[in-house]
């Protein structure tokens, strides 16, 4: 496996395997945990990931090793000189590693924008959804409508759908009918039971679903017809979102250059502000 990033190397090492849920949980807390994967034992990890040992020890085979001691074995080898537990973050406060973890998360989205193809096709869907529906409840609500916000500026028809409940439903049935062939999603831990629900439900009703979550093992994982995992800080009491949020600025990007009145949209959008007085100078 190529790169110095522990959690990339996780991926790549999960990449176009066929796990089963409790597989995915386990590599989902890999993932999360990278750093400190090759130190743990089979316990500690089943531990993390809340499974049994022996479902550790079956996951370990799965990915072609004799069990989980030869896995581990495997991530301590690929593992960059001077990694380990620890990794001399002592130096640093409760604070500073918080912020040094987000610059890692947002090293791991670089490395997996070396390769733009999922993006660019990401940004095609959107652009072509017209309407287009966001959705995005409980943690990642800000991210839908900071999504929603930008994307109004460029898009014909932006619906942002933060709130749960019984309509949720019948906004997207109502998406459907005025023509929507696409649905956006931010899904963020904890997972709303209402988001898989409503991407299952958006699935059946003929949309394509395309998701941002800290993980490509993510519960909305299944129901997604393009997935990008962005990795959330987890430093602090409360998780930290610079990656999802960048990944959602990218890919408006990508779809503004699907978009062939983009431009003129922006500019228009600037010369009624002016006209209005909208900023202060």
């Amino acid at each position: 496996m190529s790169g110095s990033n522990p959690a990339a190397r996780l991926q790549q090492l999960f990449e176009g395997r066929r796990l089963t849920p409790t597989q995915r949980r386990i590599a989902h807390w890999m993932v999360r945990r990278a750093e400190d994967v090759p130190f743990l034992s089979s316990v500690e990890l089943a531990e993390l990931a809340g499974v049994s040992q022996p479902s550790v020890t079956r996951f370990a085979v799965a990915l072609g090793f004799d069990g989980y001691p030869a896995l581990r074995k495997h991530l301590r080898e690929v593992a960059p000189t001077g990694s380990g537990a620890g990794g001399g973050d002592d130096a640093y406060n409760e604070y500073q590693q918080a912020v040094l973890g987000e610059i890692e998360n947002l090293r791991h989205l670089a490395d997996l924008l070396a390769d733009p193809a999922p993006i660019e096709r990401a940004g095609r869907m959107l652009a072509a959804s017209r309407p287009l529906p966001v959705l995005g409840l409980r943690a990642a609500s800000s991210q839908a409508r900071g999504f929603g916000y930008f994307a109004t500026k460029v898009h014909p028809d932006v619906r942002v759908l933060d709130e749960g409940g019984s309509m949720l439903h019948d906004r997207i049935d109502a998406a459907r009918r005025a023509g929507a062939t696409a649905l956006m999603c931010f899904a963020l831990p904890r997972y709303p039971k209402e988001v898989v629900d409503a991407l299952g439900y958006a699935r059946e009703q003929g949309l394509a679903v395309v998701s941002v979550a800290d993980s490509a093992f993510a519960p909305v994982a299944r129901f997604s017809d393009l997935l990008i995992p962005a990795a959330v800080g987890t430093g602090l009491a409360f998780d930290t979102a610079c990656a999802p949020m960048l990944l959602g600025r990218v890919l408006l990007e990508a779809m503004c250059d699907d978009l062939p009145d983009a431009q003129a949209r922006l500019e228009e959008f600037d010369a009624r502000a002016v006209a209005r007085g909208l900023f202060a100078e």
